[in-house]
């Protein structure tokens, strides 16, 4: 593979001043000293682009890659990301550029699908923000972005003791005493038997019915029903409580941190309702306090209602924009 290095001056039009069949797409940015040789390493880029460059504007370069507009046109990109399976390959490839960049110093990543004309445009967009690159570039330099979910923990169902809602009980109460009357009811579980069919031996205990017969009490299900609400109250509050105990703890190793709205269940699965979706800017040479911690909360029994999961490091994607002091 060759990285190239151009200038921002690039021309990005031909043929008379018509738009070329070519998009300028930008990964990453960072400083002019040395992560040419780590992305010629690492990674090629889309298949359907060209090889990767290095854009330069002063300072500061931008790994680009020349990519078809006809395959990265707003149009296009629309439909591709739709698509699950086009999605996490490009995720996977916008990621792999990075990380490969980041191994050579500190980079700026910016948001999948950074498209620009030409590398003019491009040029351009690197000259007029390179004051915030640079502080951007500060703030994580020598850093690495920790991602820390927690996830709240249900407790197991136990089964109704009565055998269900008291409705349940009292339509088969009245399936039964429908059934002795040779009416035919859905509700009953002697339906298919023929009229005037004697009782079933085991017709007078329904699976509701208390030890004097009677099935259990539409009072005693709702104060079941009230019980198990509170208890699932307490457990949520006391798991939130927890995610906050873990973040005022894990702050005080960051440099920064940035808390997001939390994954639906349809991601983290019905089980684990996830309550905290955080991330955490940590100094490499203190990576291994945050392993540290993490175990110990997980250890502690004020913890038990919950679960934490650590994944990192990463490259600083949630903290070029800065985040909250940690």
């Amino acid at each position: 593979m060759t990285v190239t290095s151009t200038h921002s001056d690039r021309p990005g039009r031909d043929r008379g001043g018509l738009p070329t069949a070519h998009l300028t797409y930008v990964y990453a940015v960072c400083r002019s000293d040395g992560p040419a040789a780590a992305v010629a390493e690492h990674t090629g880029g889309y298949d359907e682009g060209g090889p990767l460059r290095l854009l330069t504007a002063g300072e500061l370069y931008a790994v680009v890659q020349d990519v078809p507009s006809a395959a990265f046109c707003e149009e296009a990109l629309r439909r591709r990301l739709a698509d699950p399976g086009e999605l996490e390959r490009c995720v996977r490839t916008h990621h792999e550029v990075v990380s490969a960049a980041a191994t050579g110093g500190p980079v700026v990543p910016l948001p999948l699908a950074t498209l620009y004309h030409d590398d003019a445009r491009a040029g351009e967009v690197l000259w007029s923000s390179a004051q915030r690159f640079r502080q951007s570039l500060d703030r994580v330099e020598g850093r690495t972005e920790w991602a820390v979910k927690v996830h709240a923990l249900r407790a197991a169902r136990r089964p109704e003791p009565d055998g269900g809602p008291p409705h349940v009980a009292r339509e088969t109460e009245r399936g039964r005493r429908d059934s002795r009357h040779g009416t035919d009811t859905p509700c009953s579980s002697e339906a298919p038997h023929a009229p005037n069919a004697p009782p079933s031996p085991q017709a007078p205990h329904s699976p509701g019915a208390s030890d004097t017969g009677r099935p259990g009490s539409g009072r005693d299900y709702l104060s079941r029903v009230r019980e198990r609400q509170r208890a699932a109250e307490q457990r949520h509050d006391e798991a939130l409580q927890a995610a906050d105990r873990v973040d005022r703890a894990l702050r005080l190793i960051s440099a920064a941190s940035v808390r997001r709205r939390p994954h639906s269940t349809e991601i983290t699965g019905k089980e684990r309702p996830q309550i905290m979706n955080a991330a955490y800017l940590i100094a490499k040479e203190r990576e291994h306090e945050l392993v540290t911690a993490v175990d110990s909360l997980r250890r502690r029994p004020e913890f038990r209602h919950v679960d934490i999961d650590l994944s990192g490091p990463w490259v600083p994607y949630s903290f070029t924009e800065g985040g909250d002091e940690g």
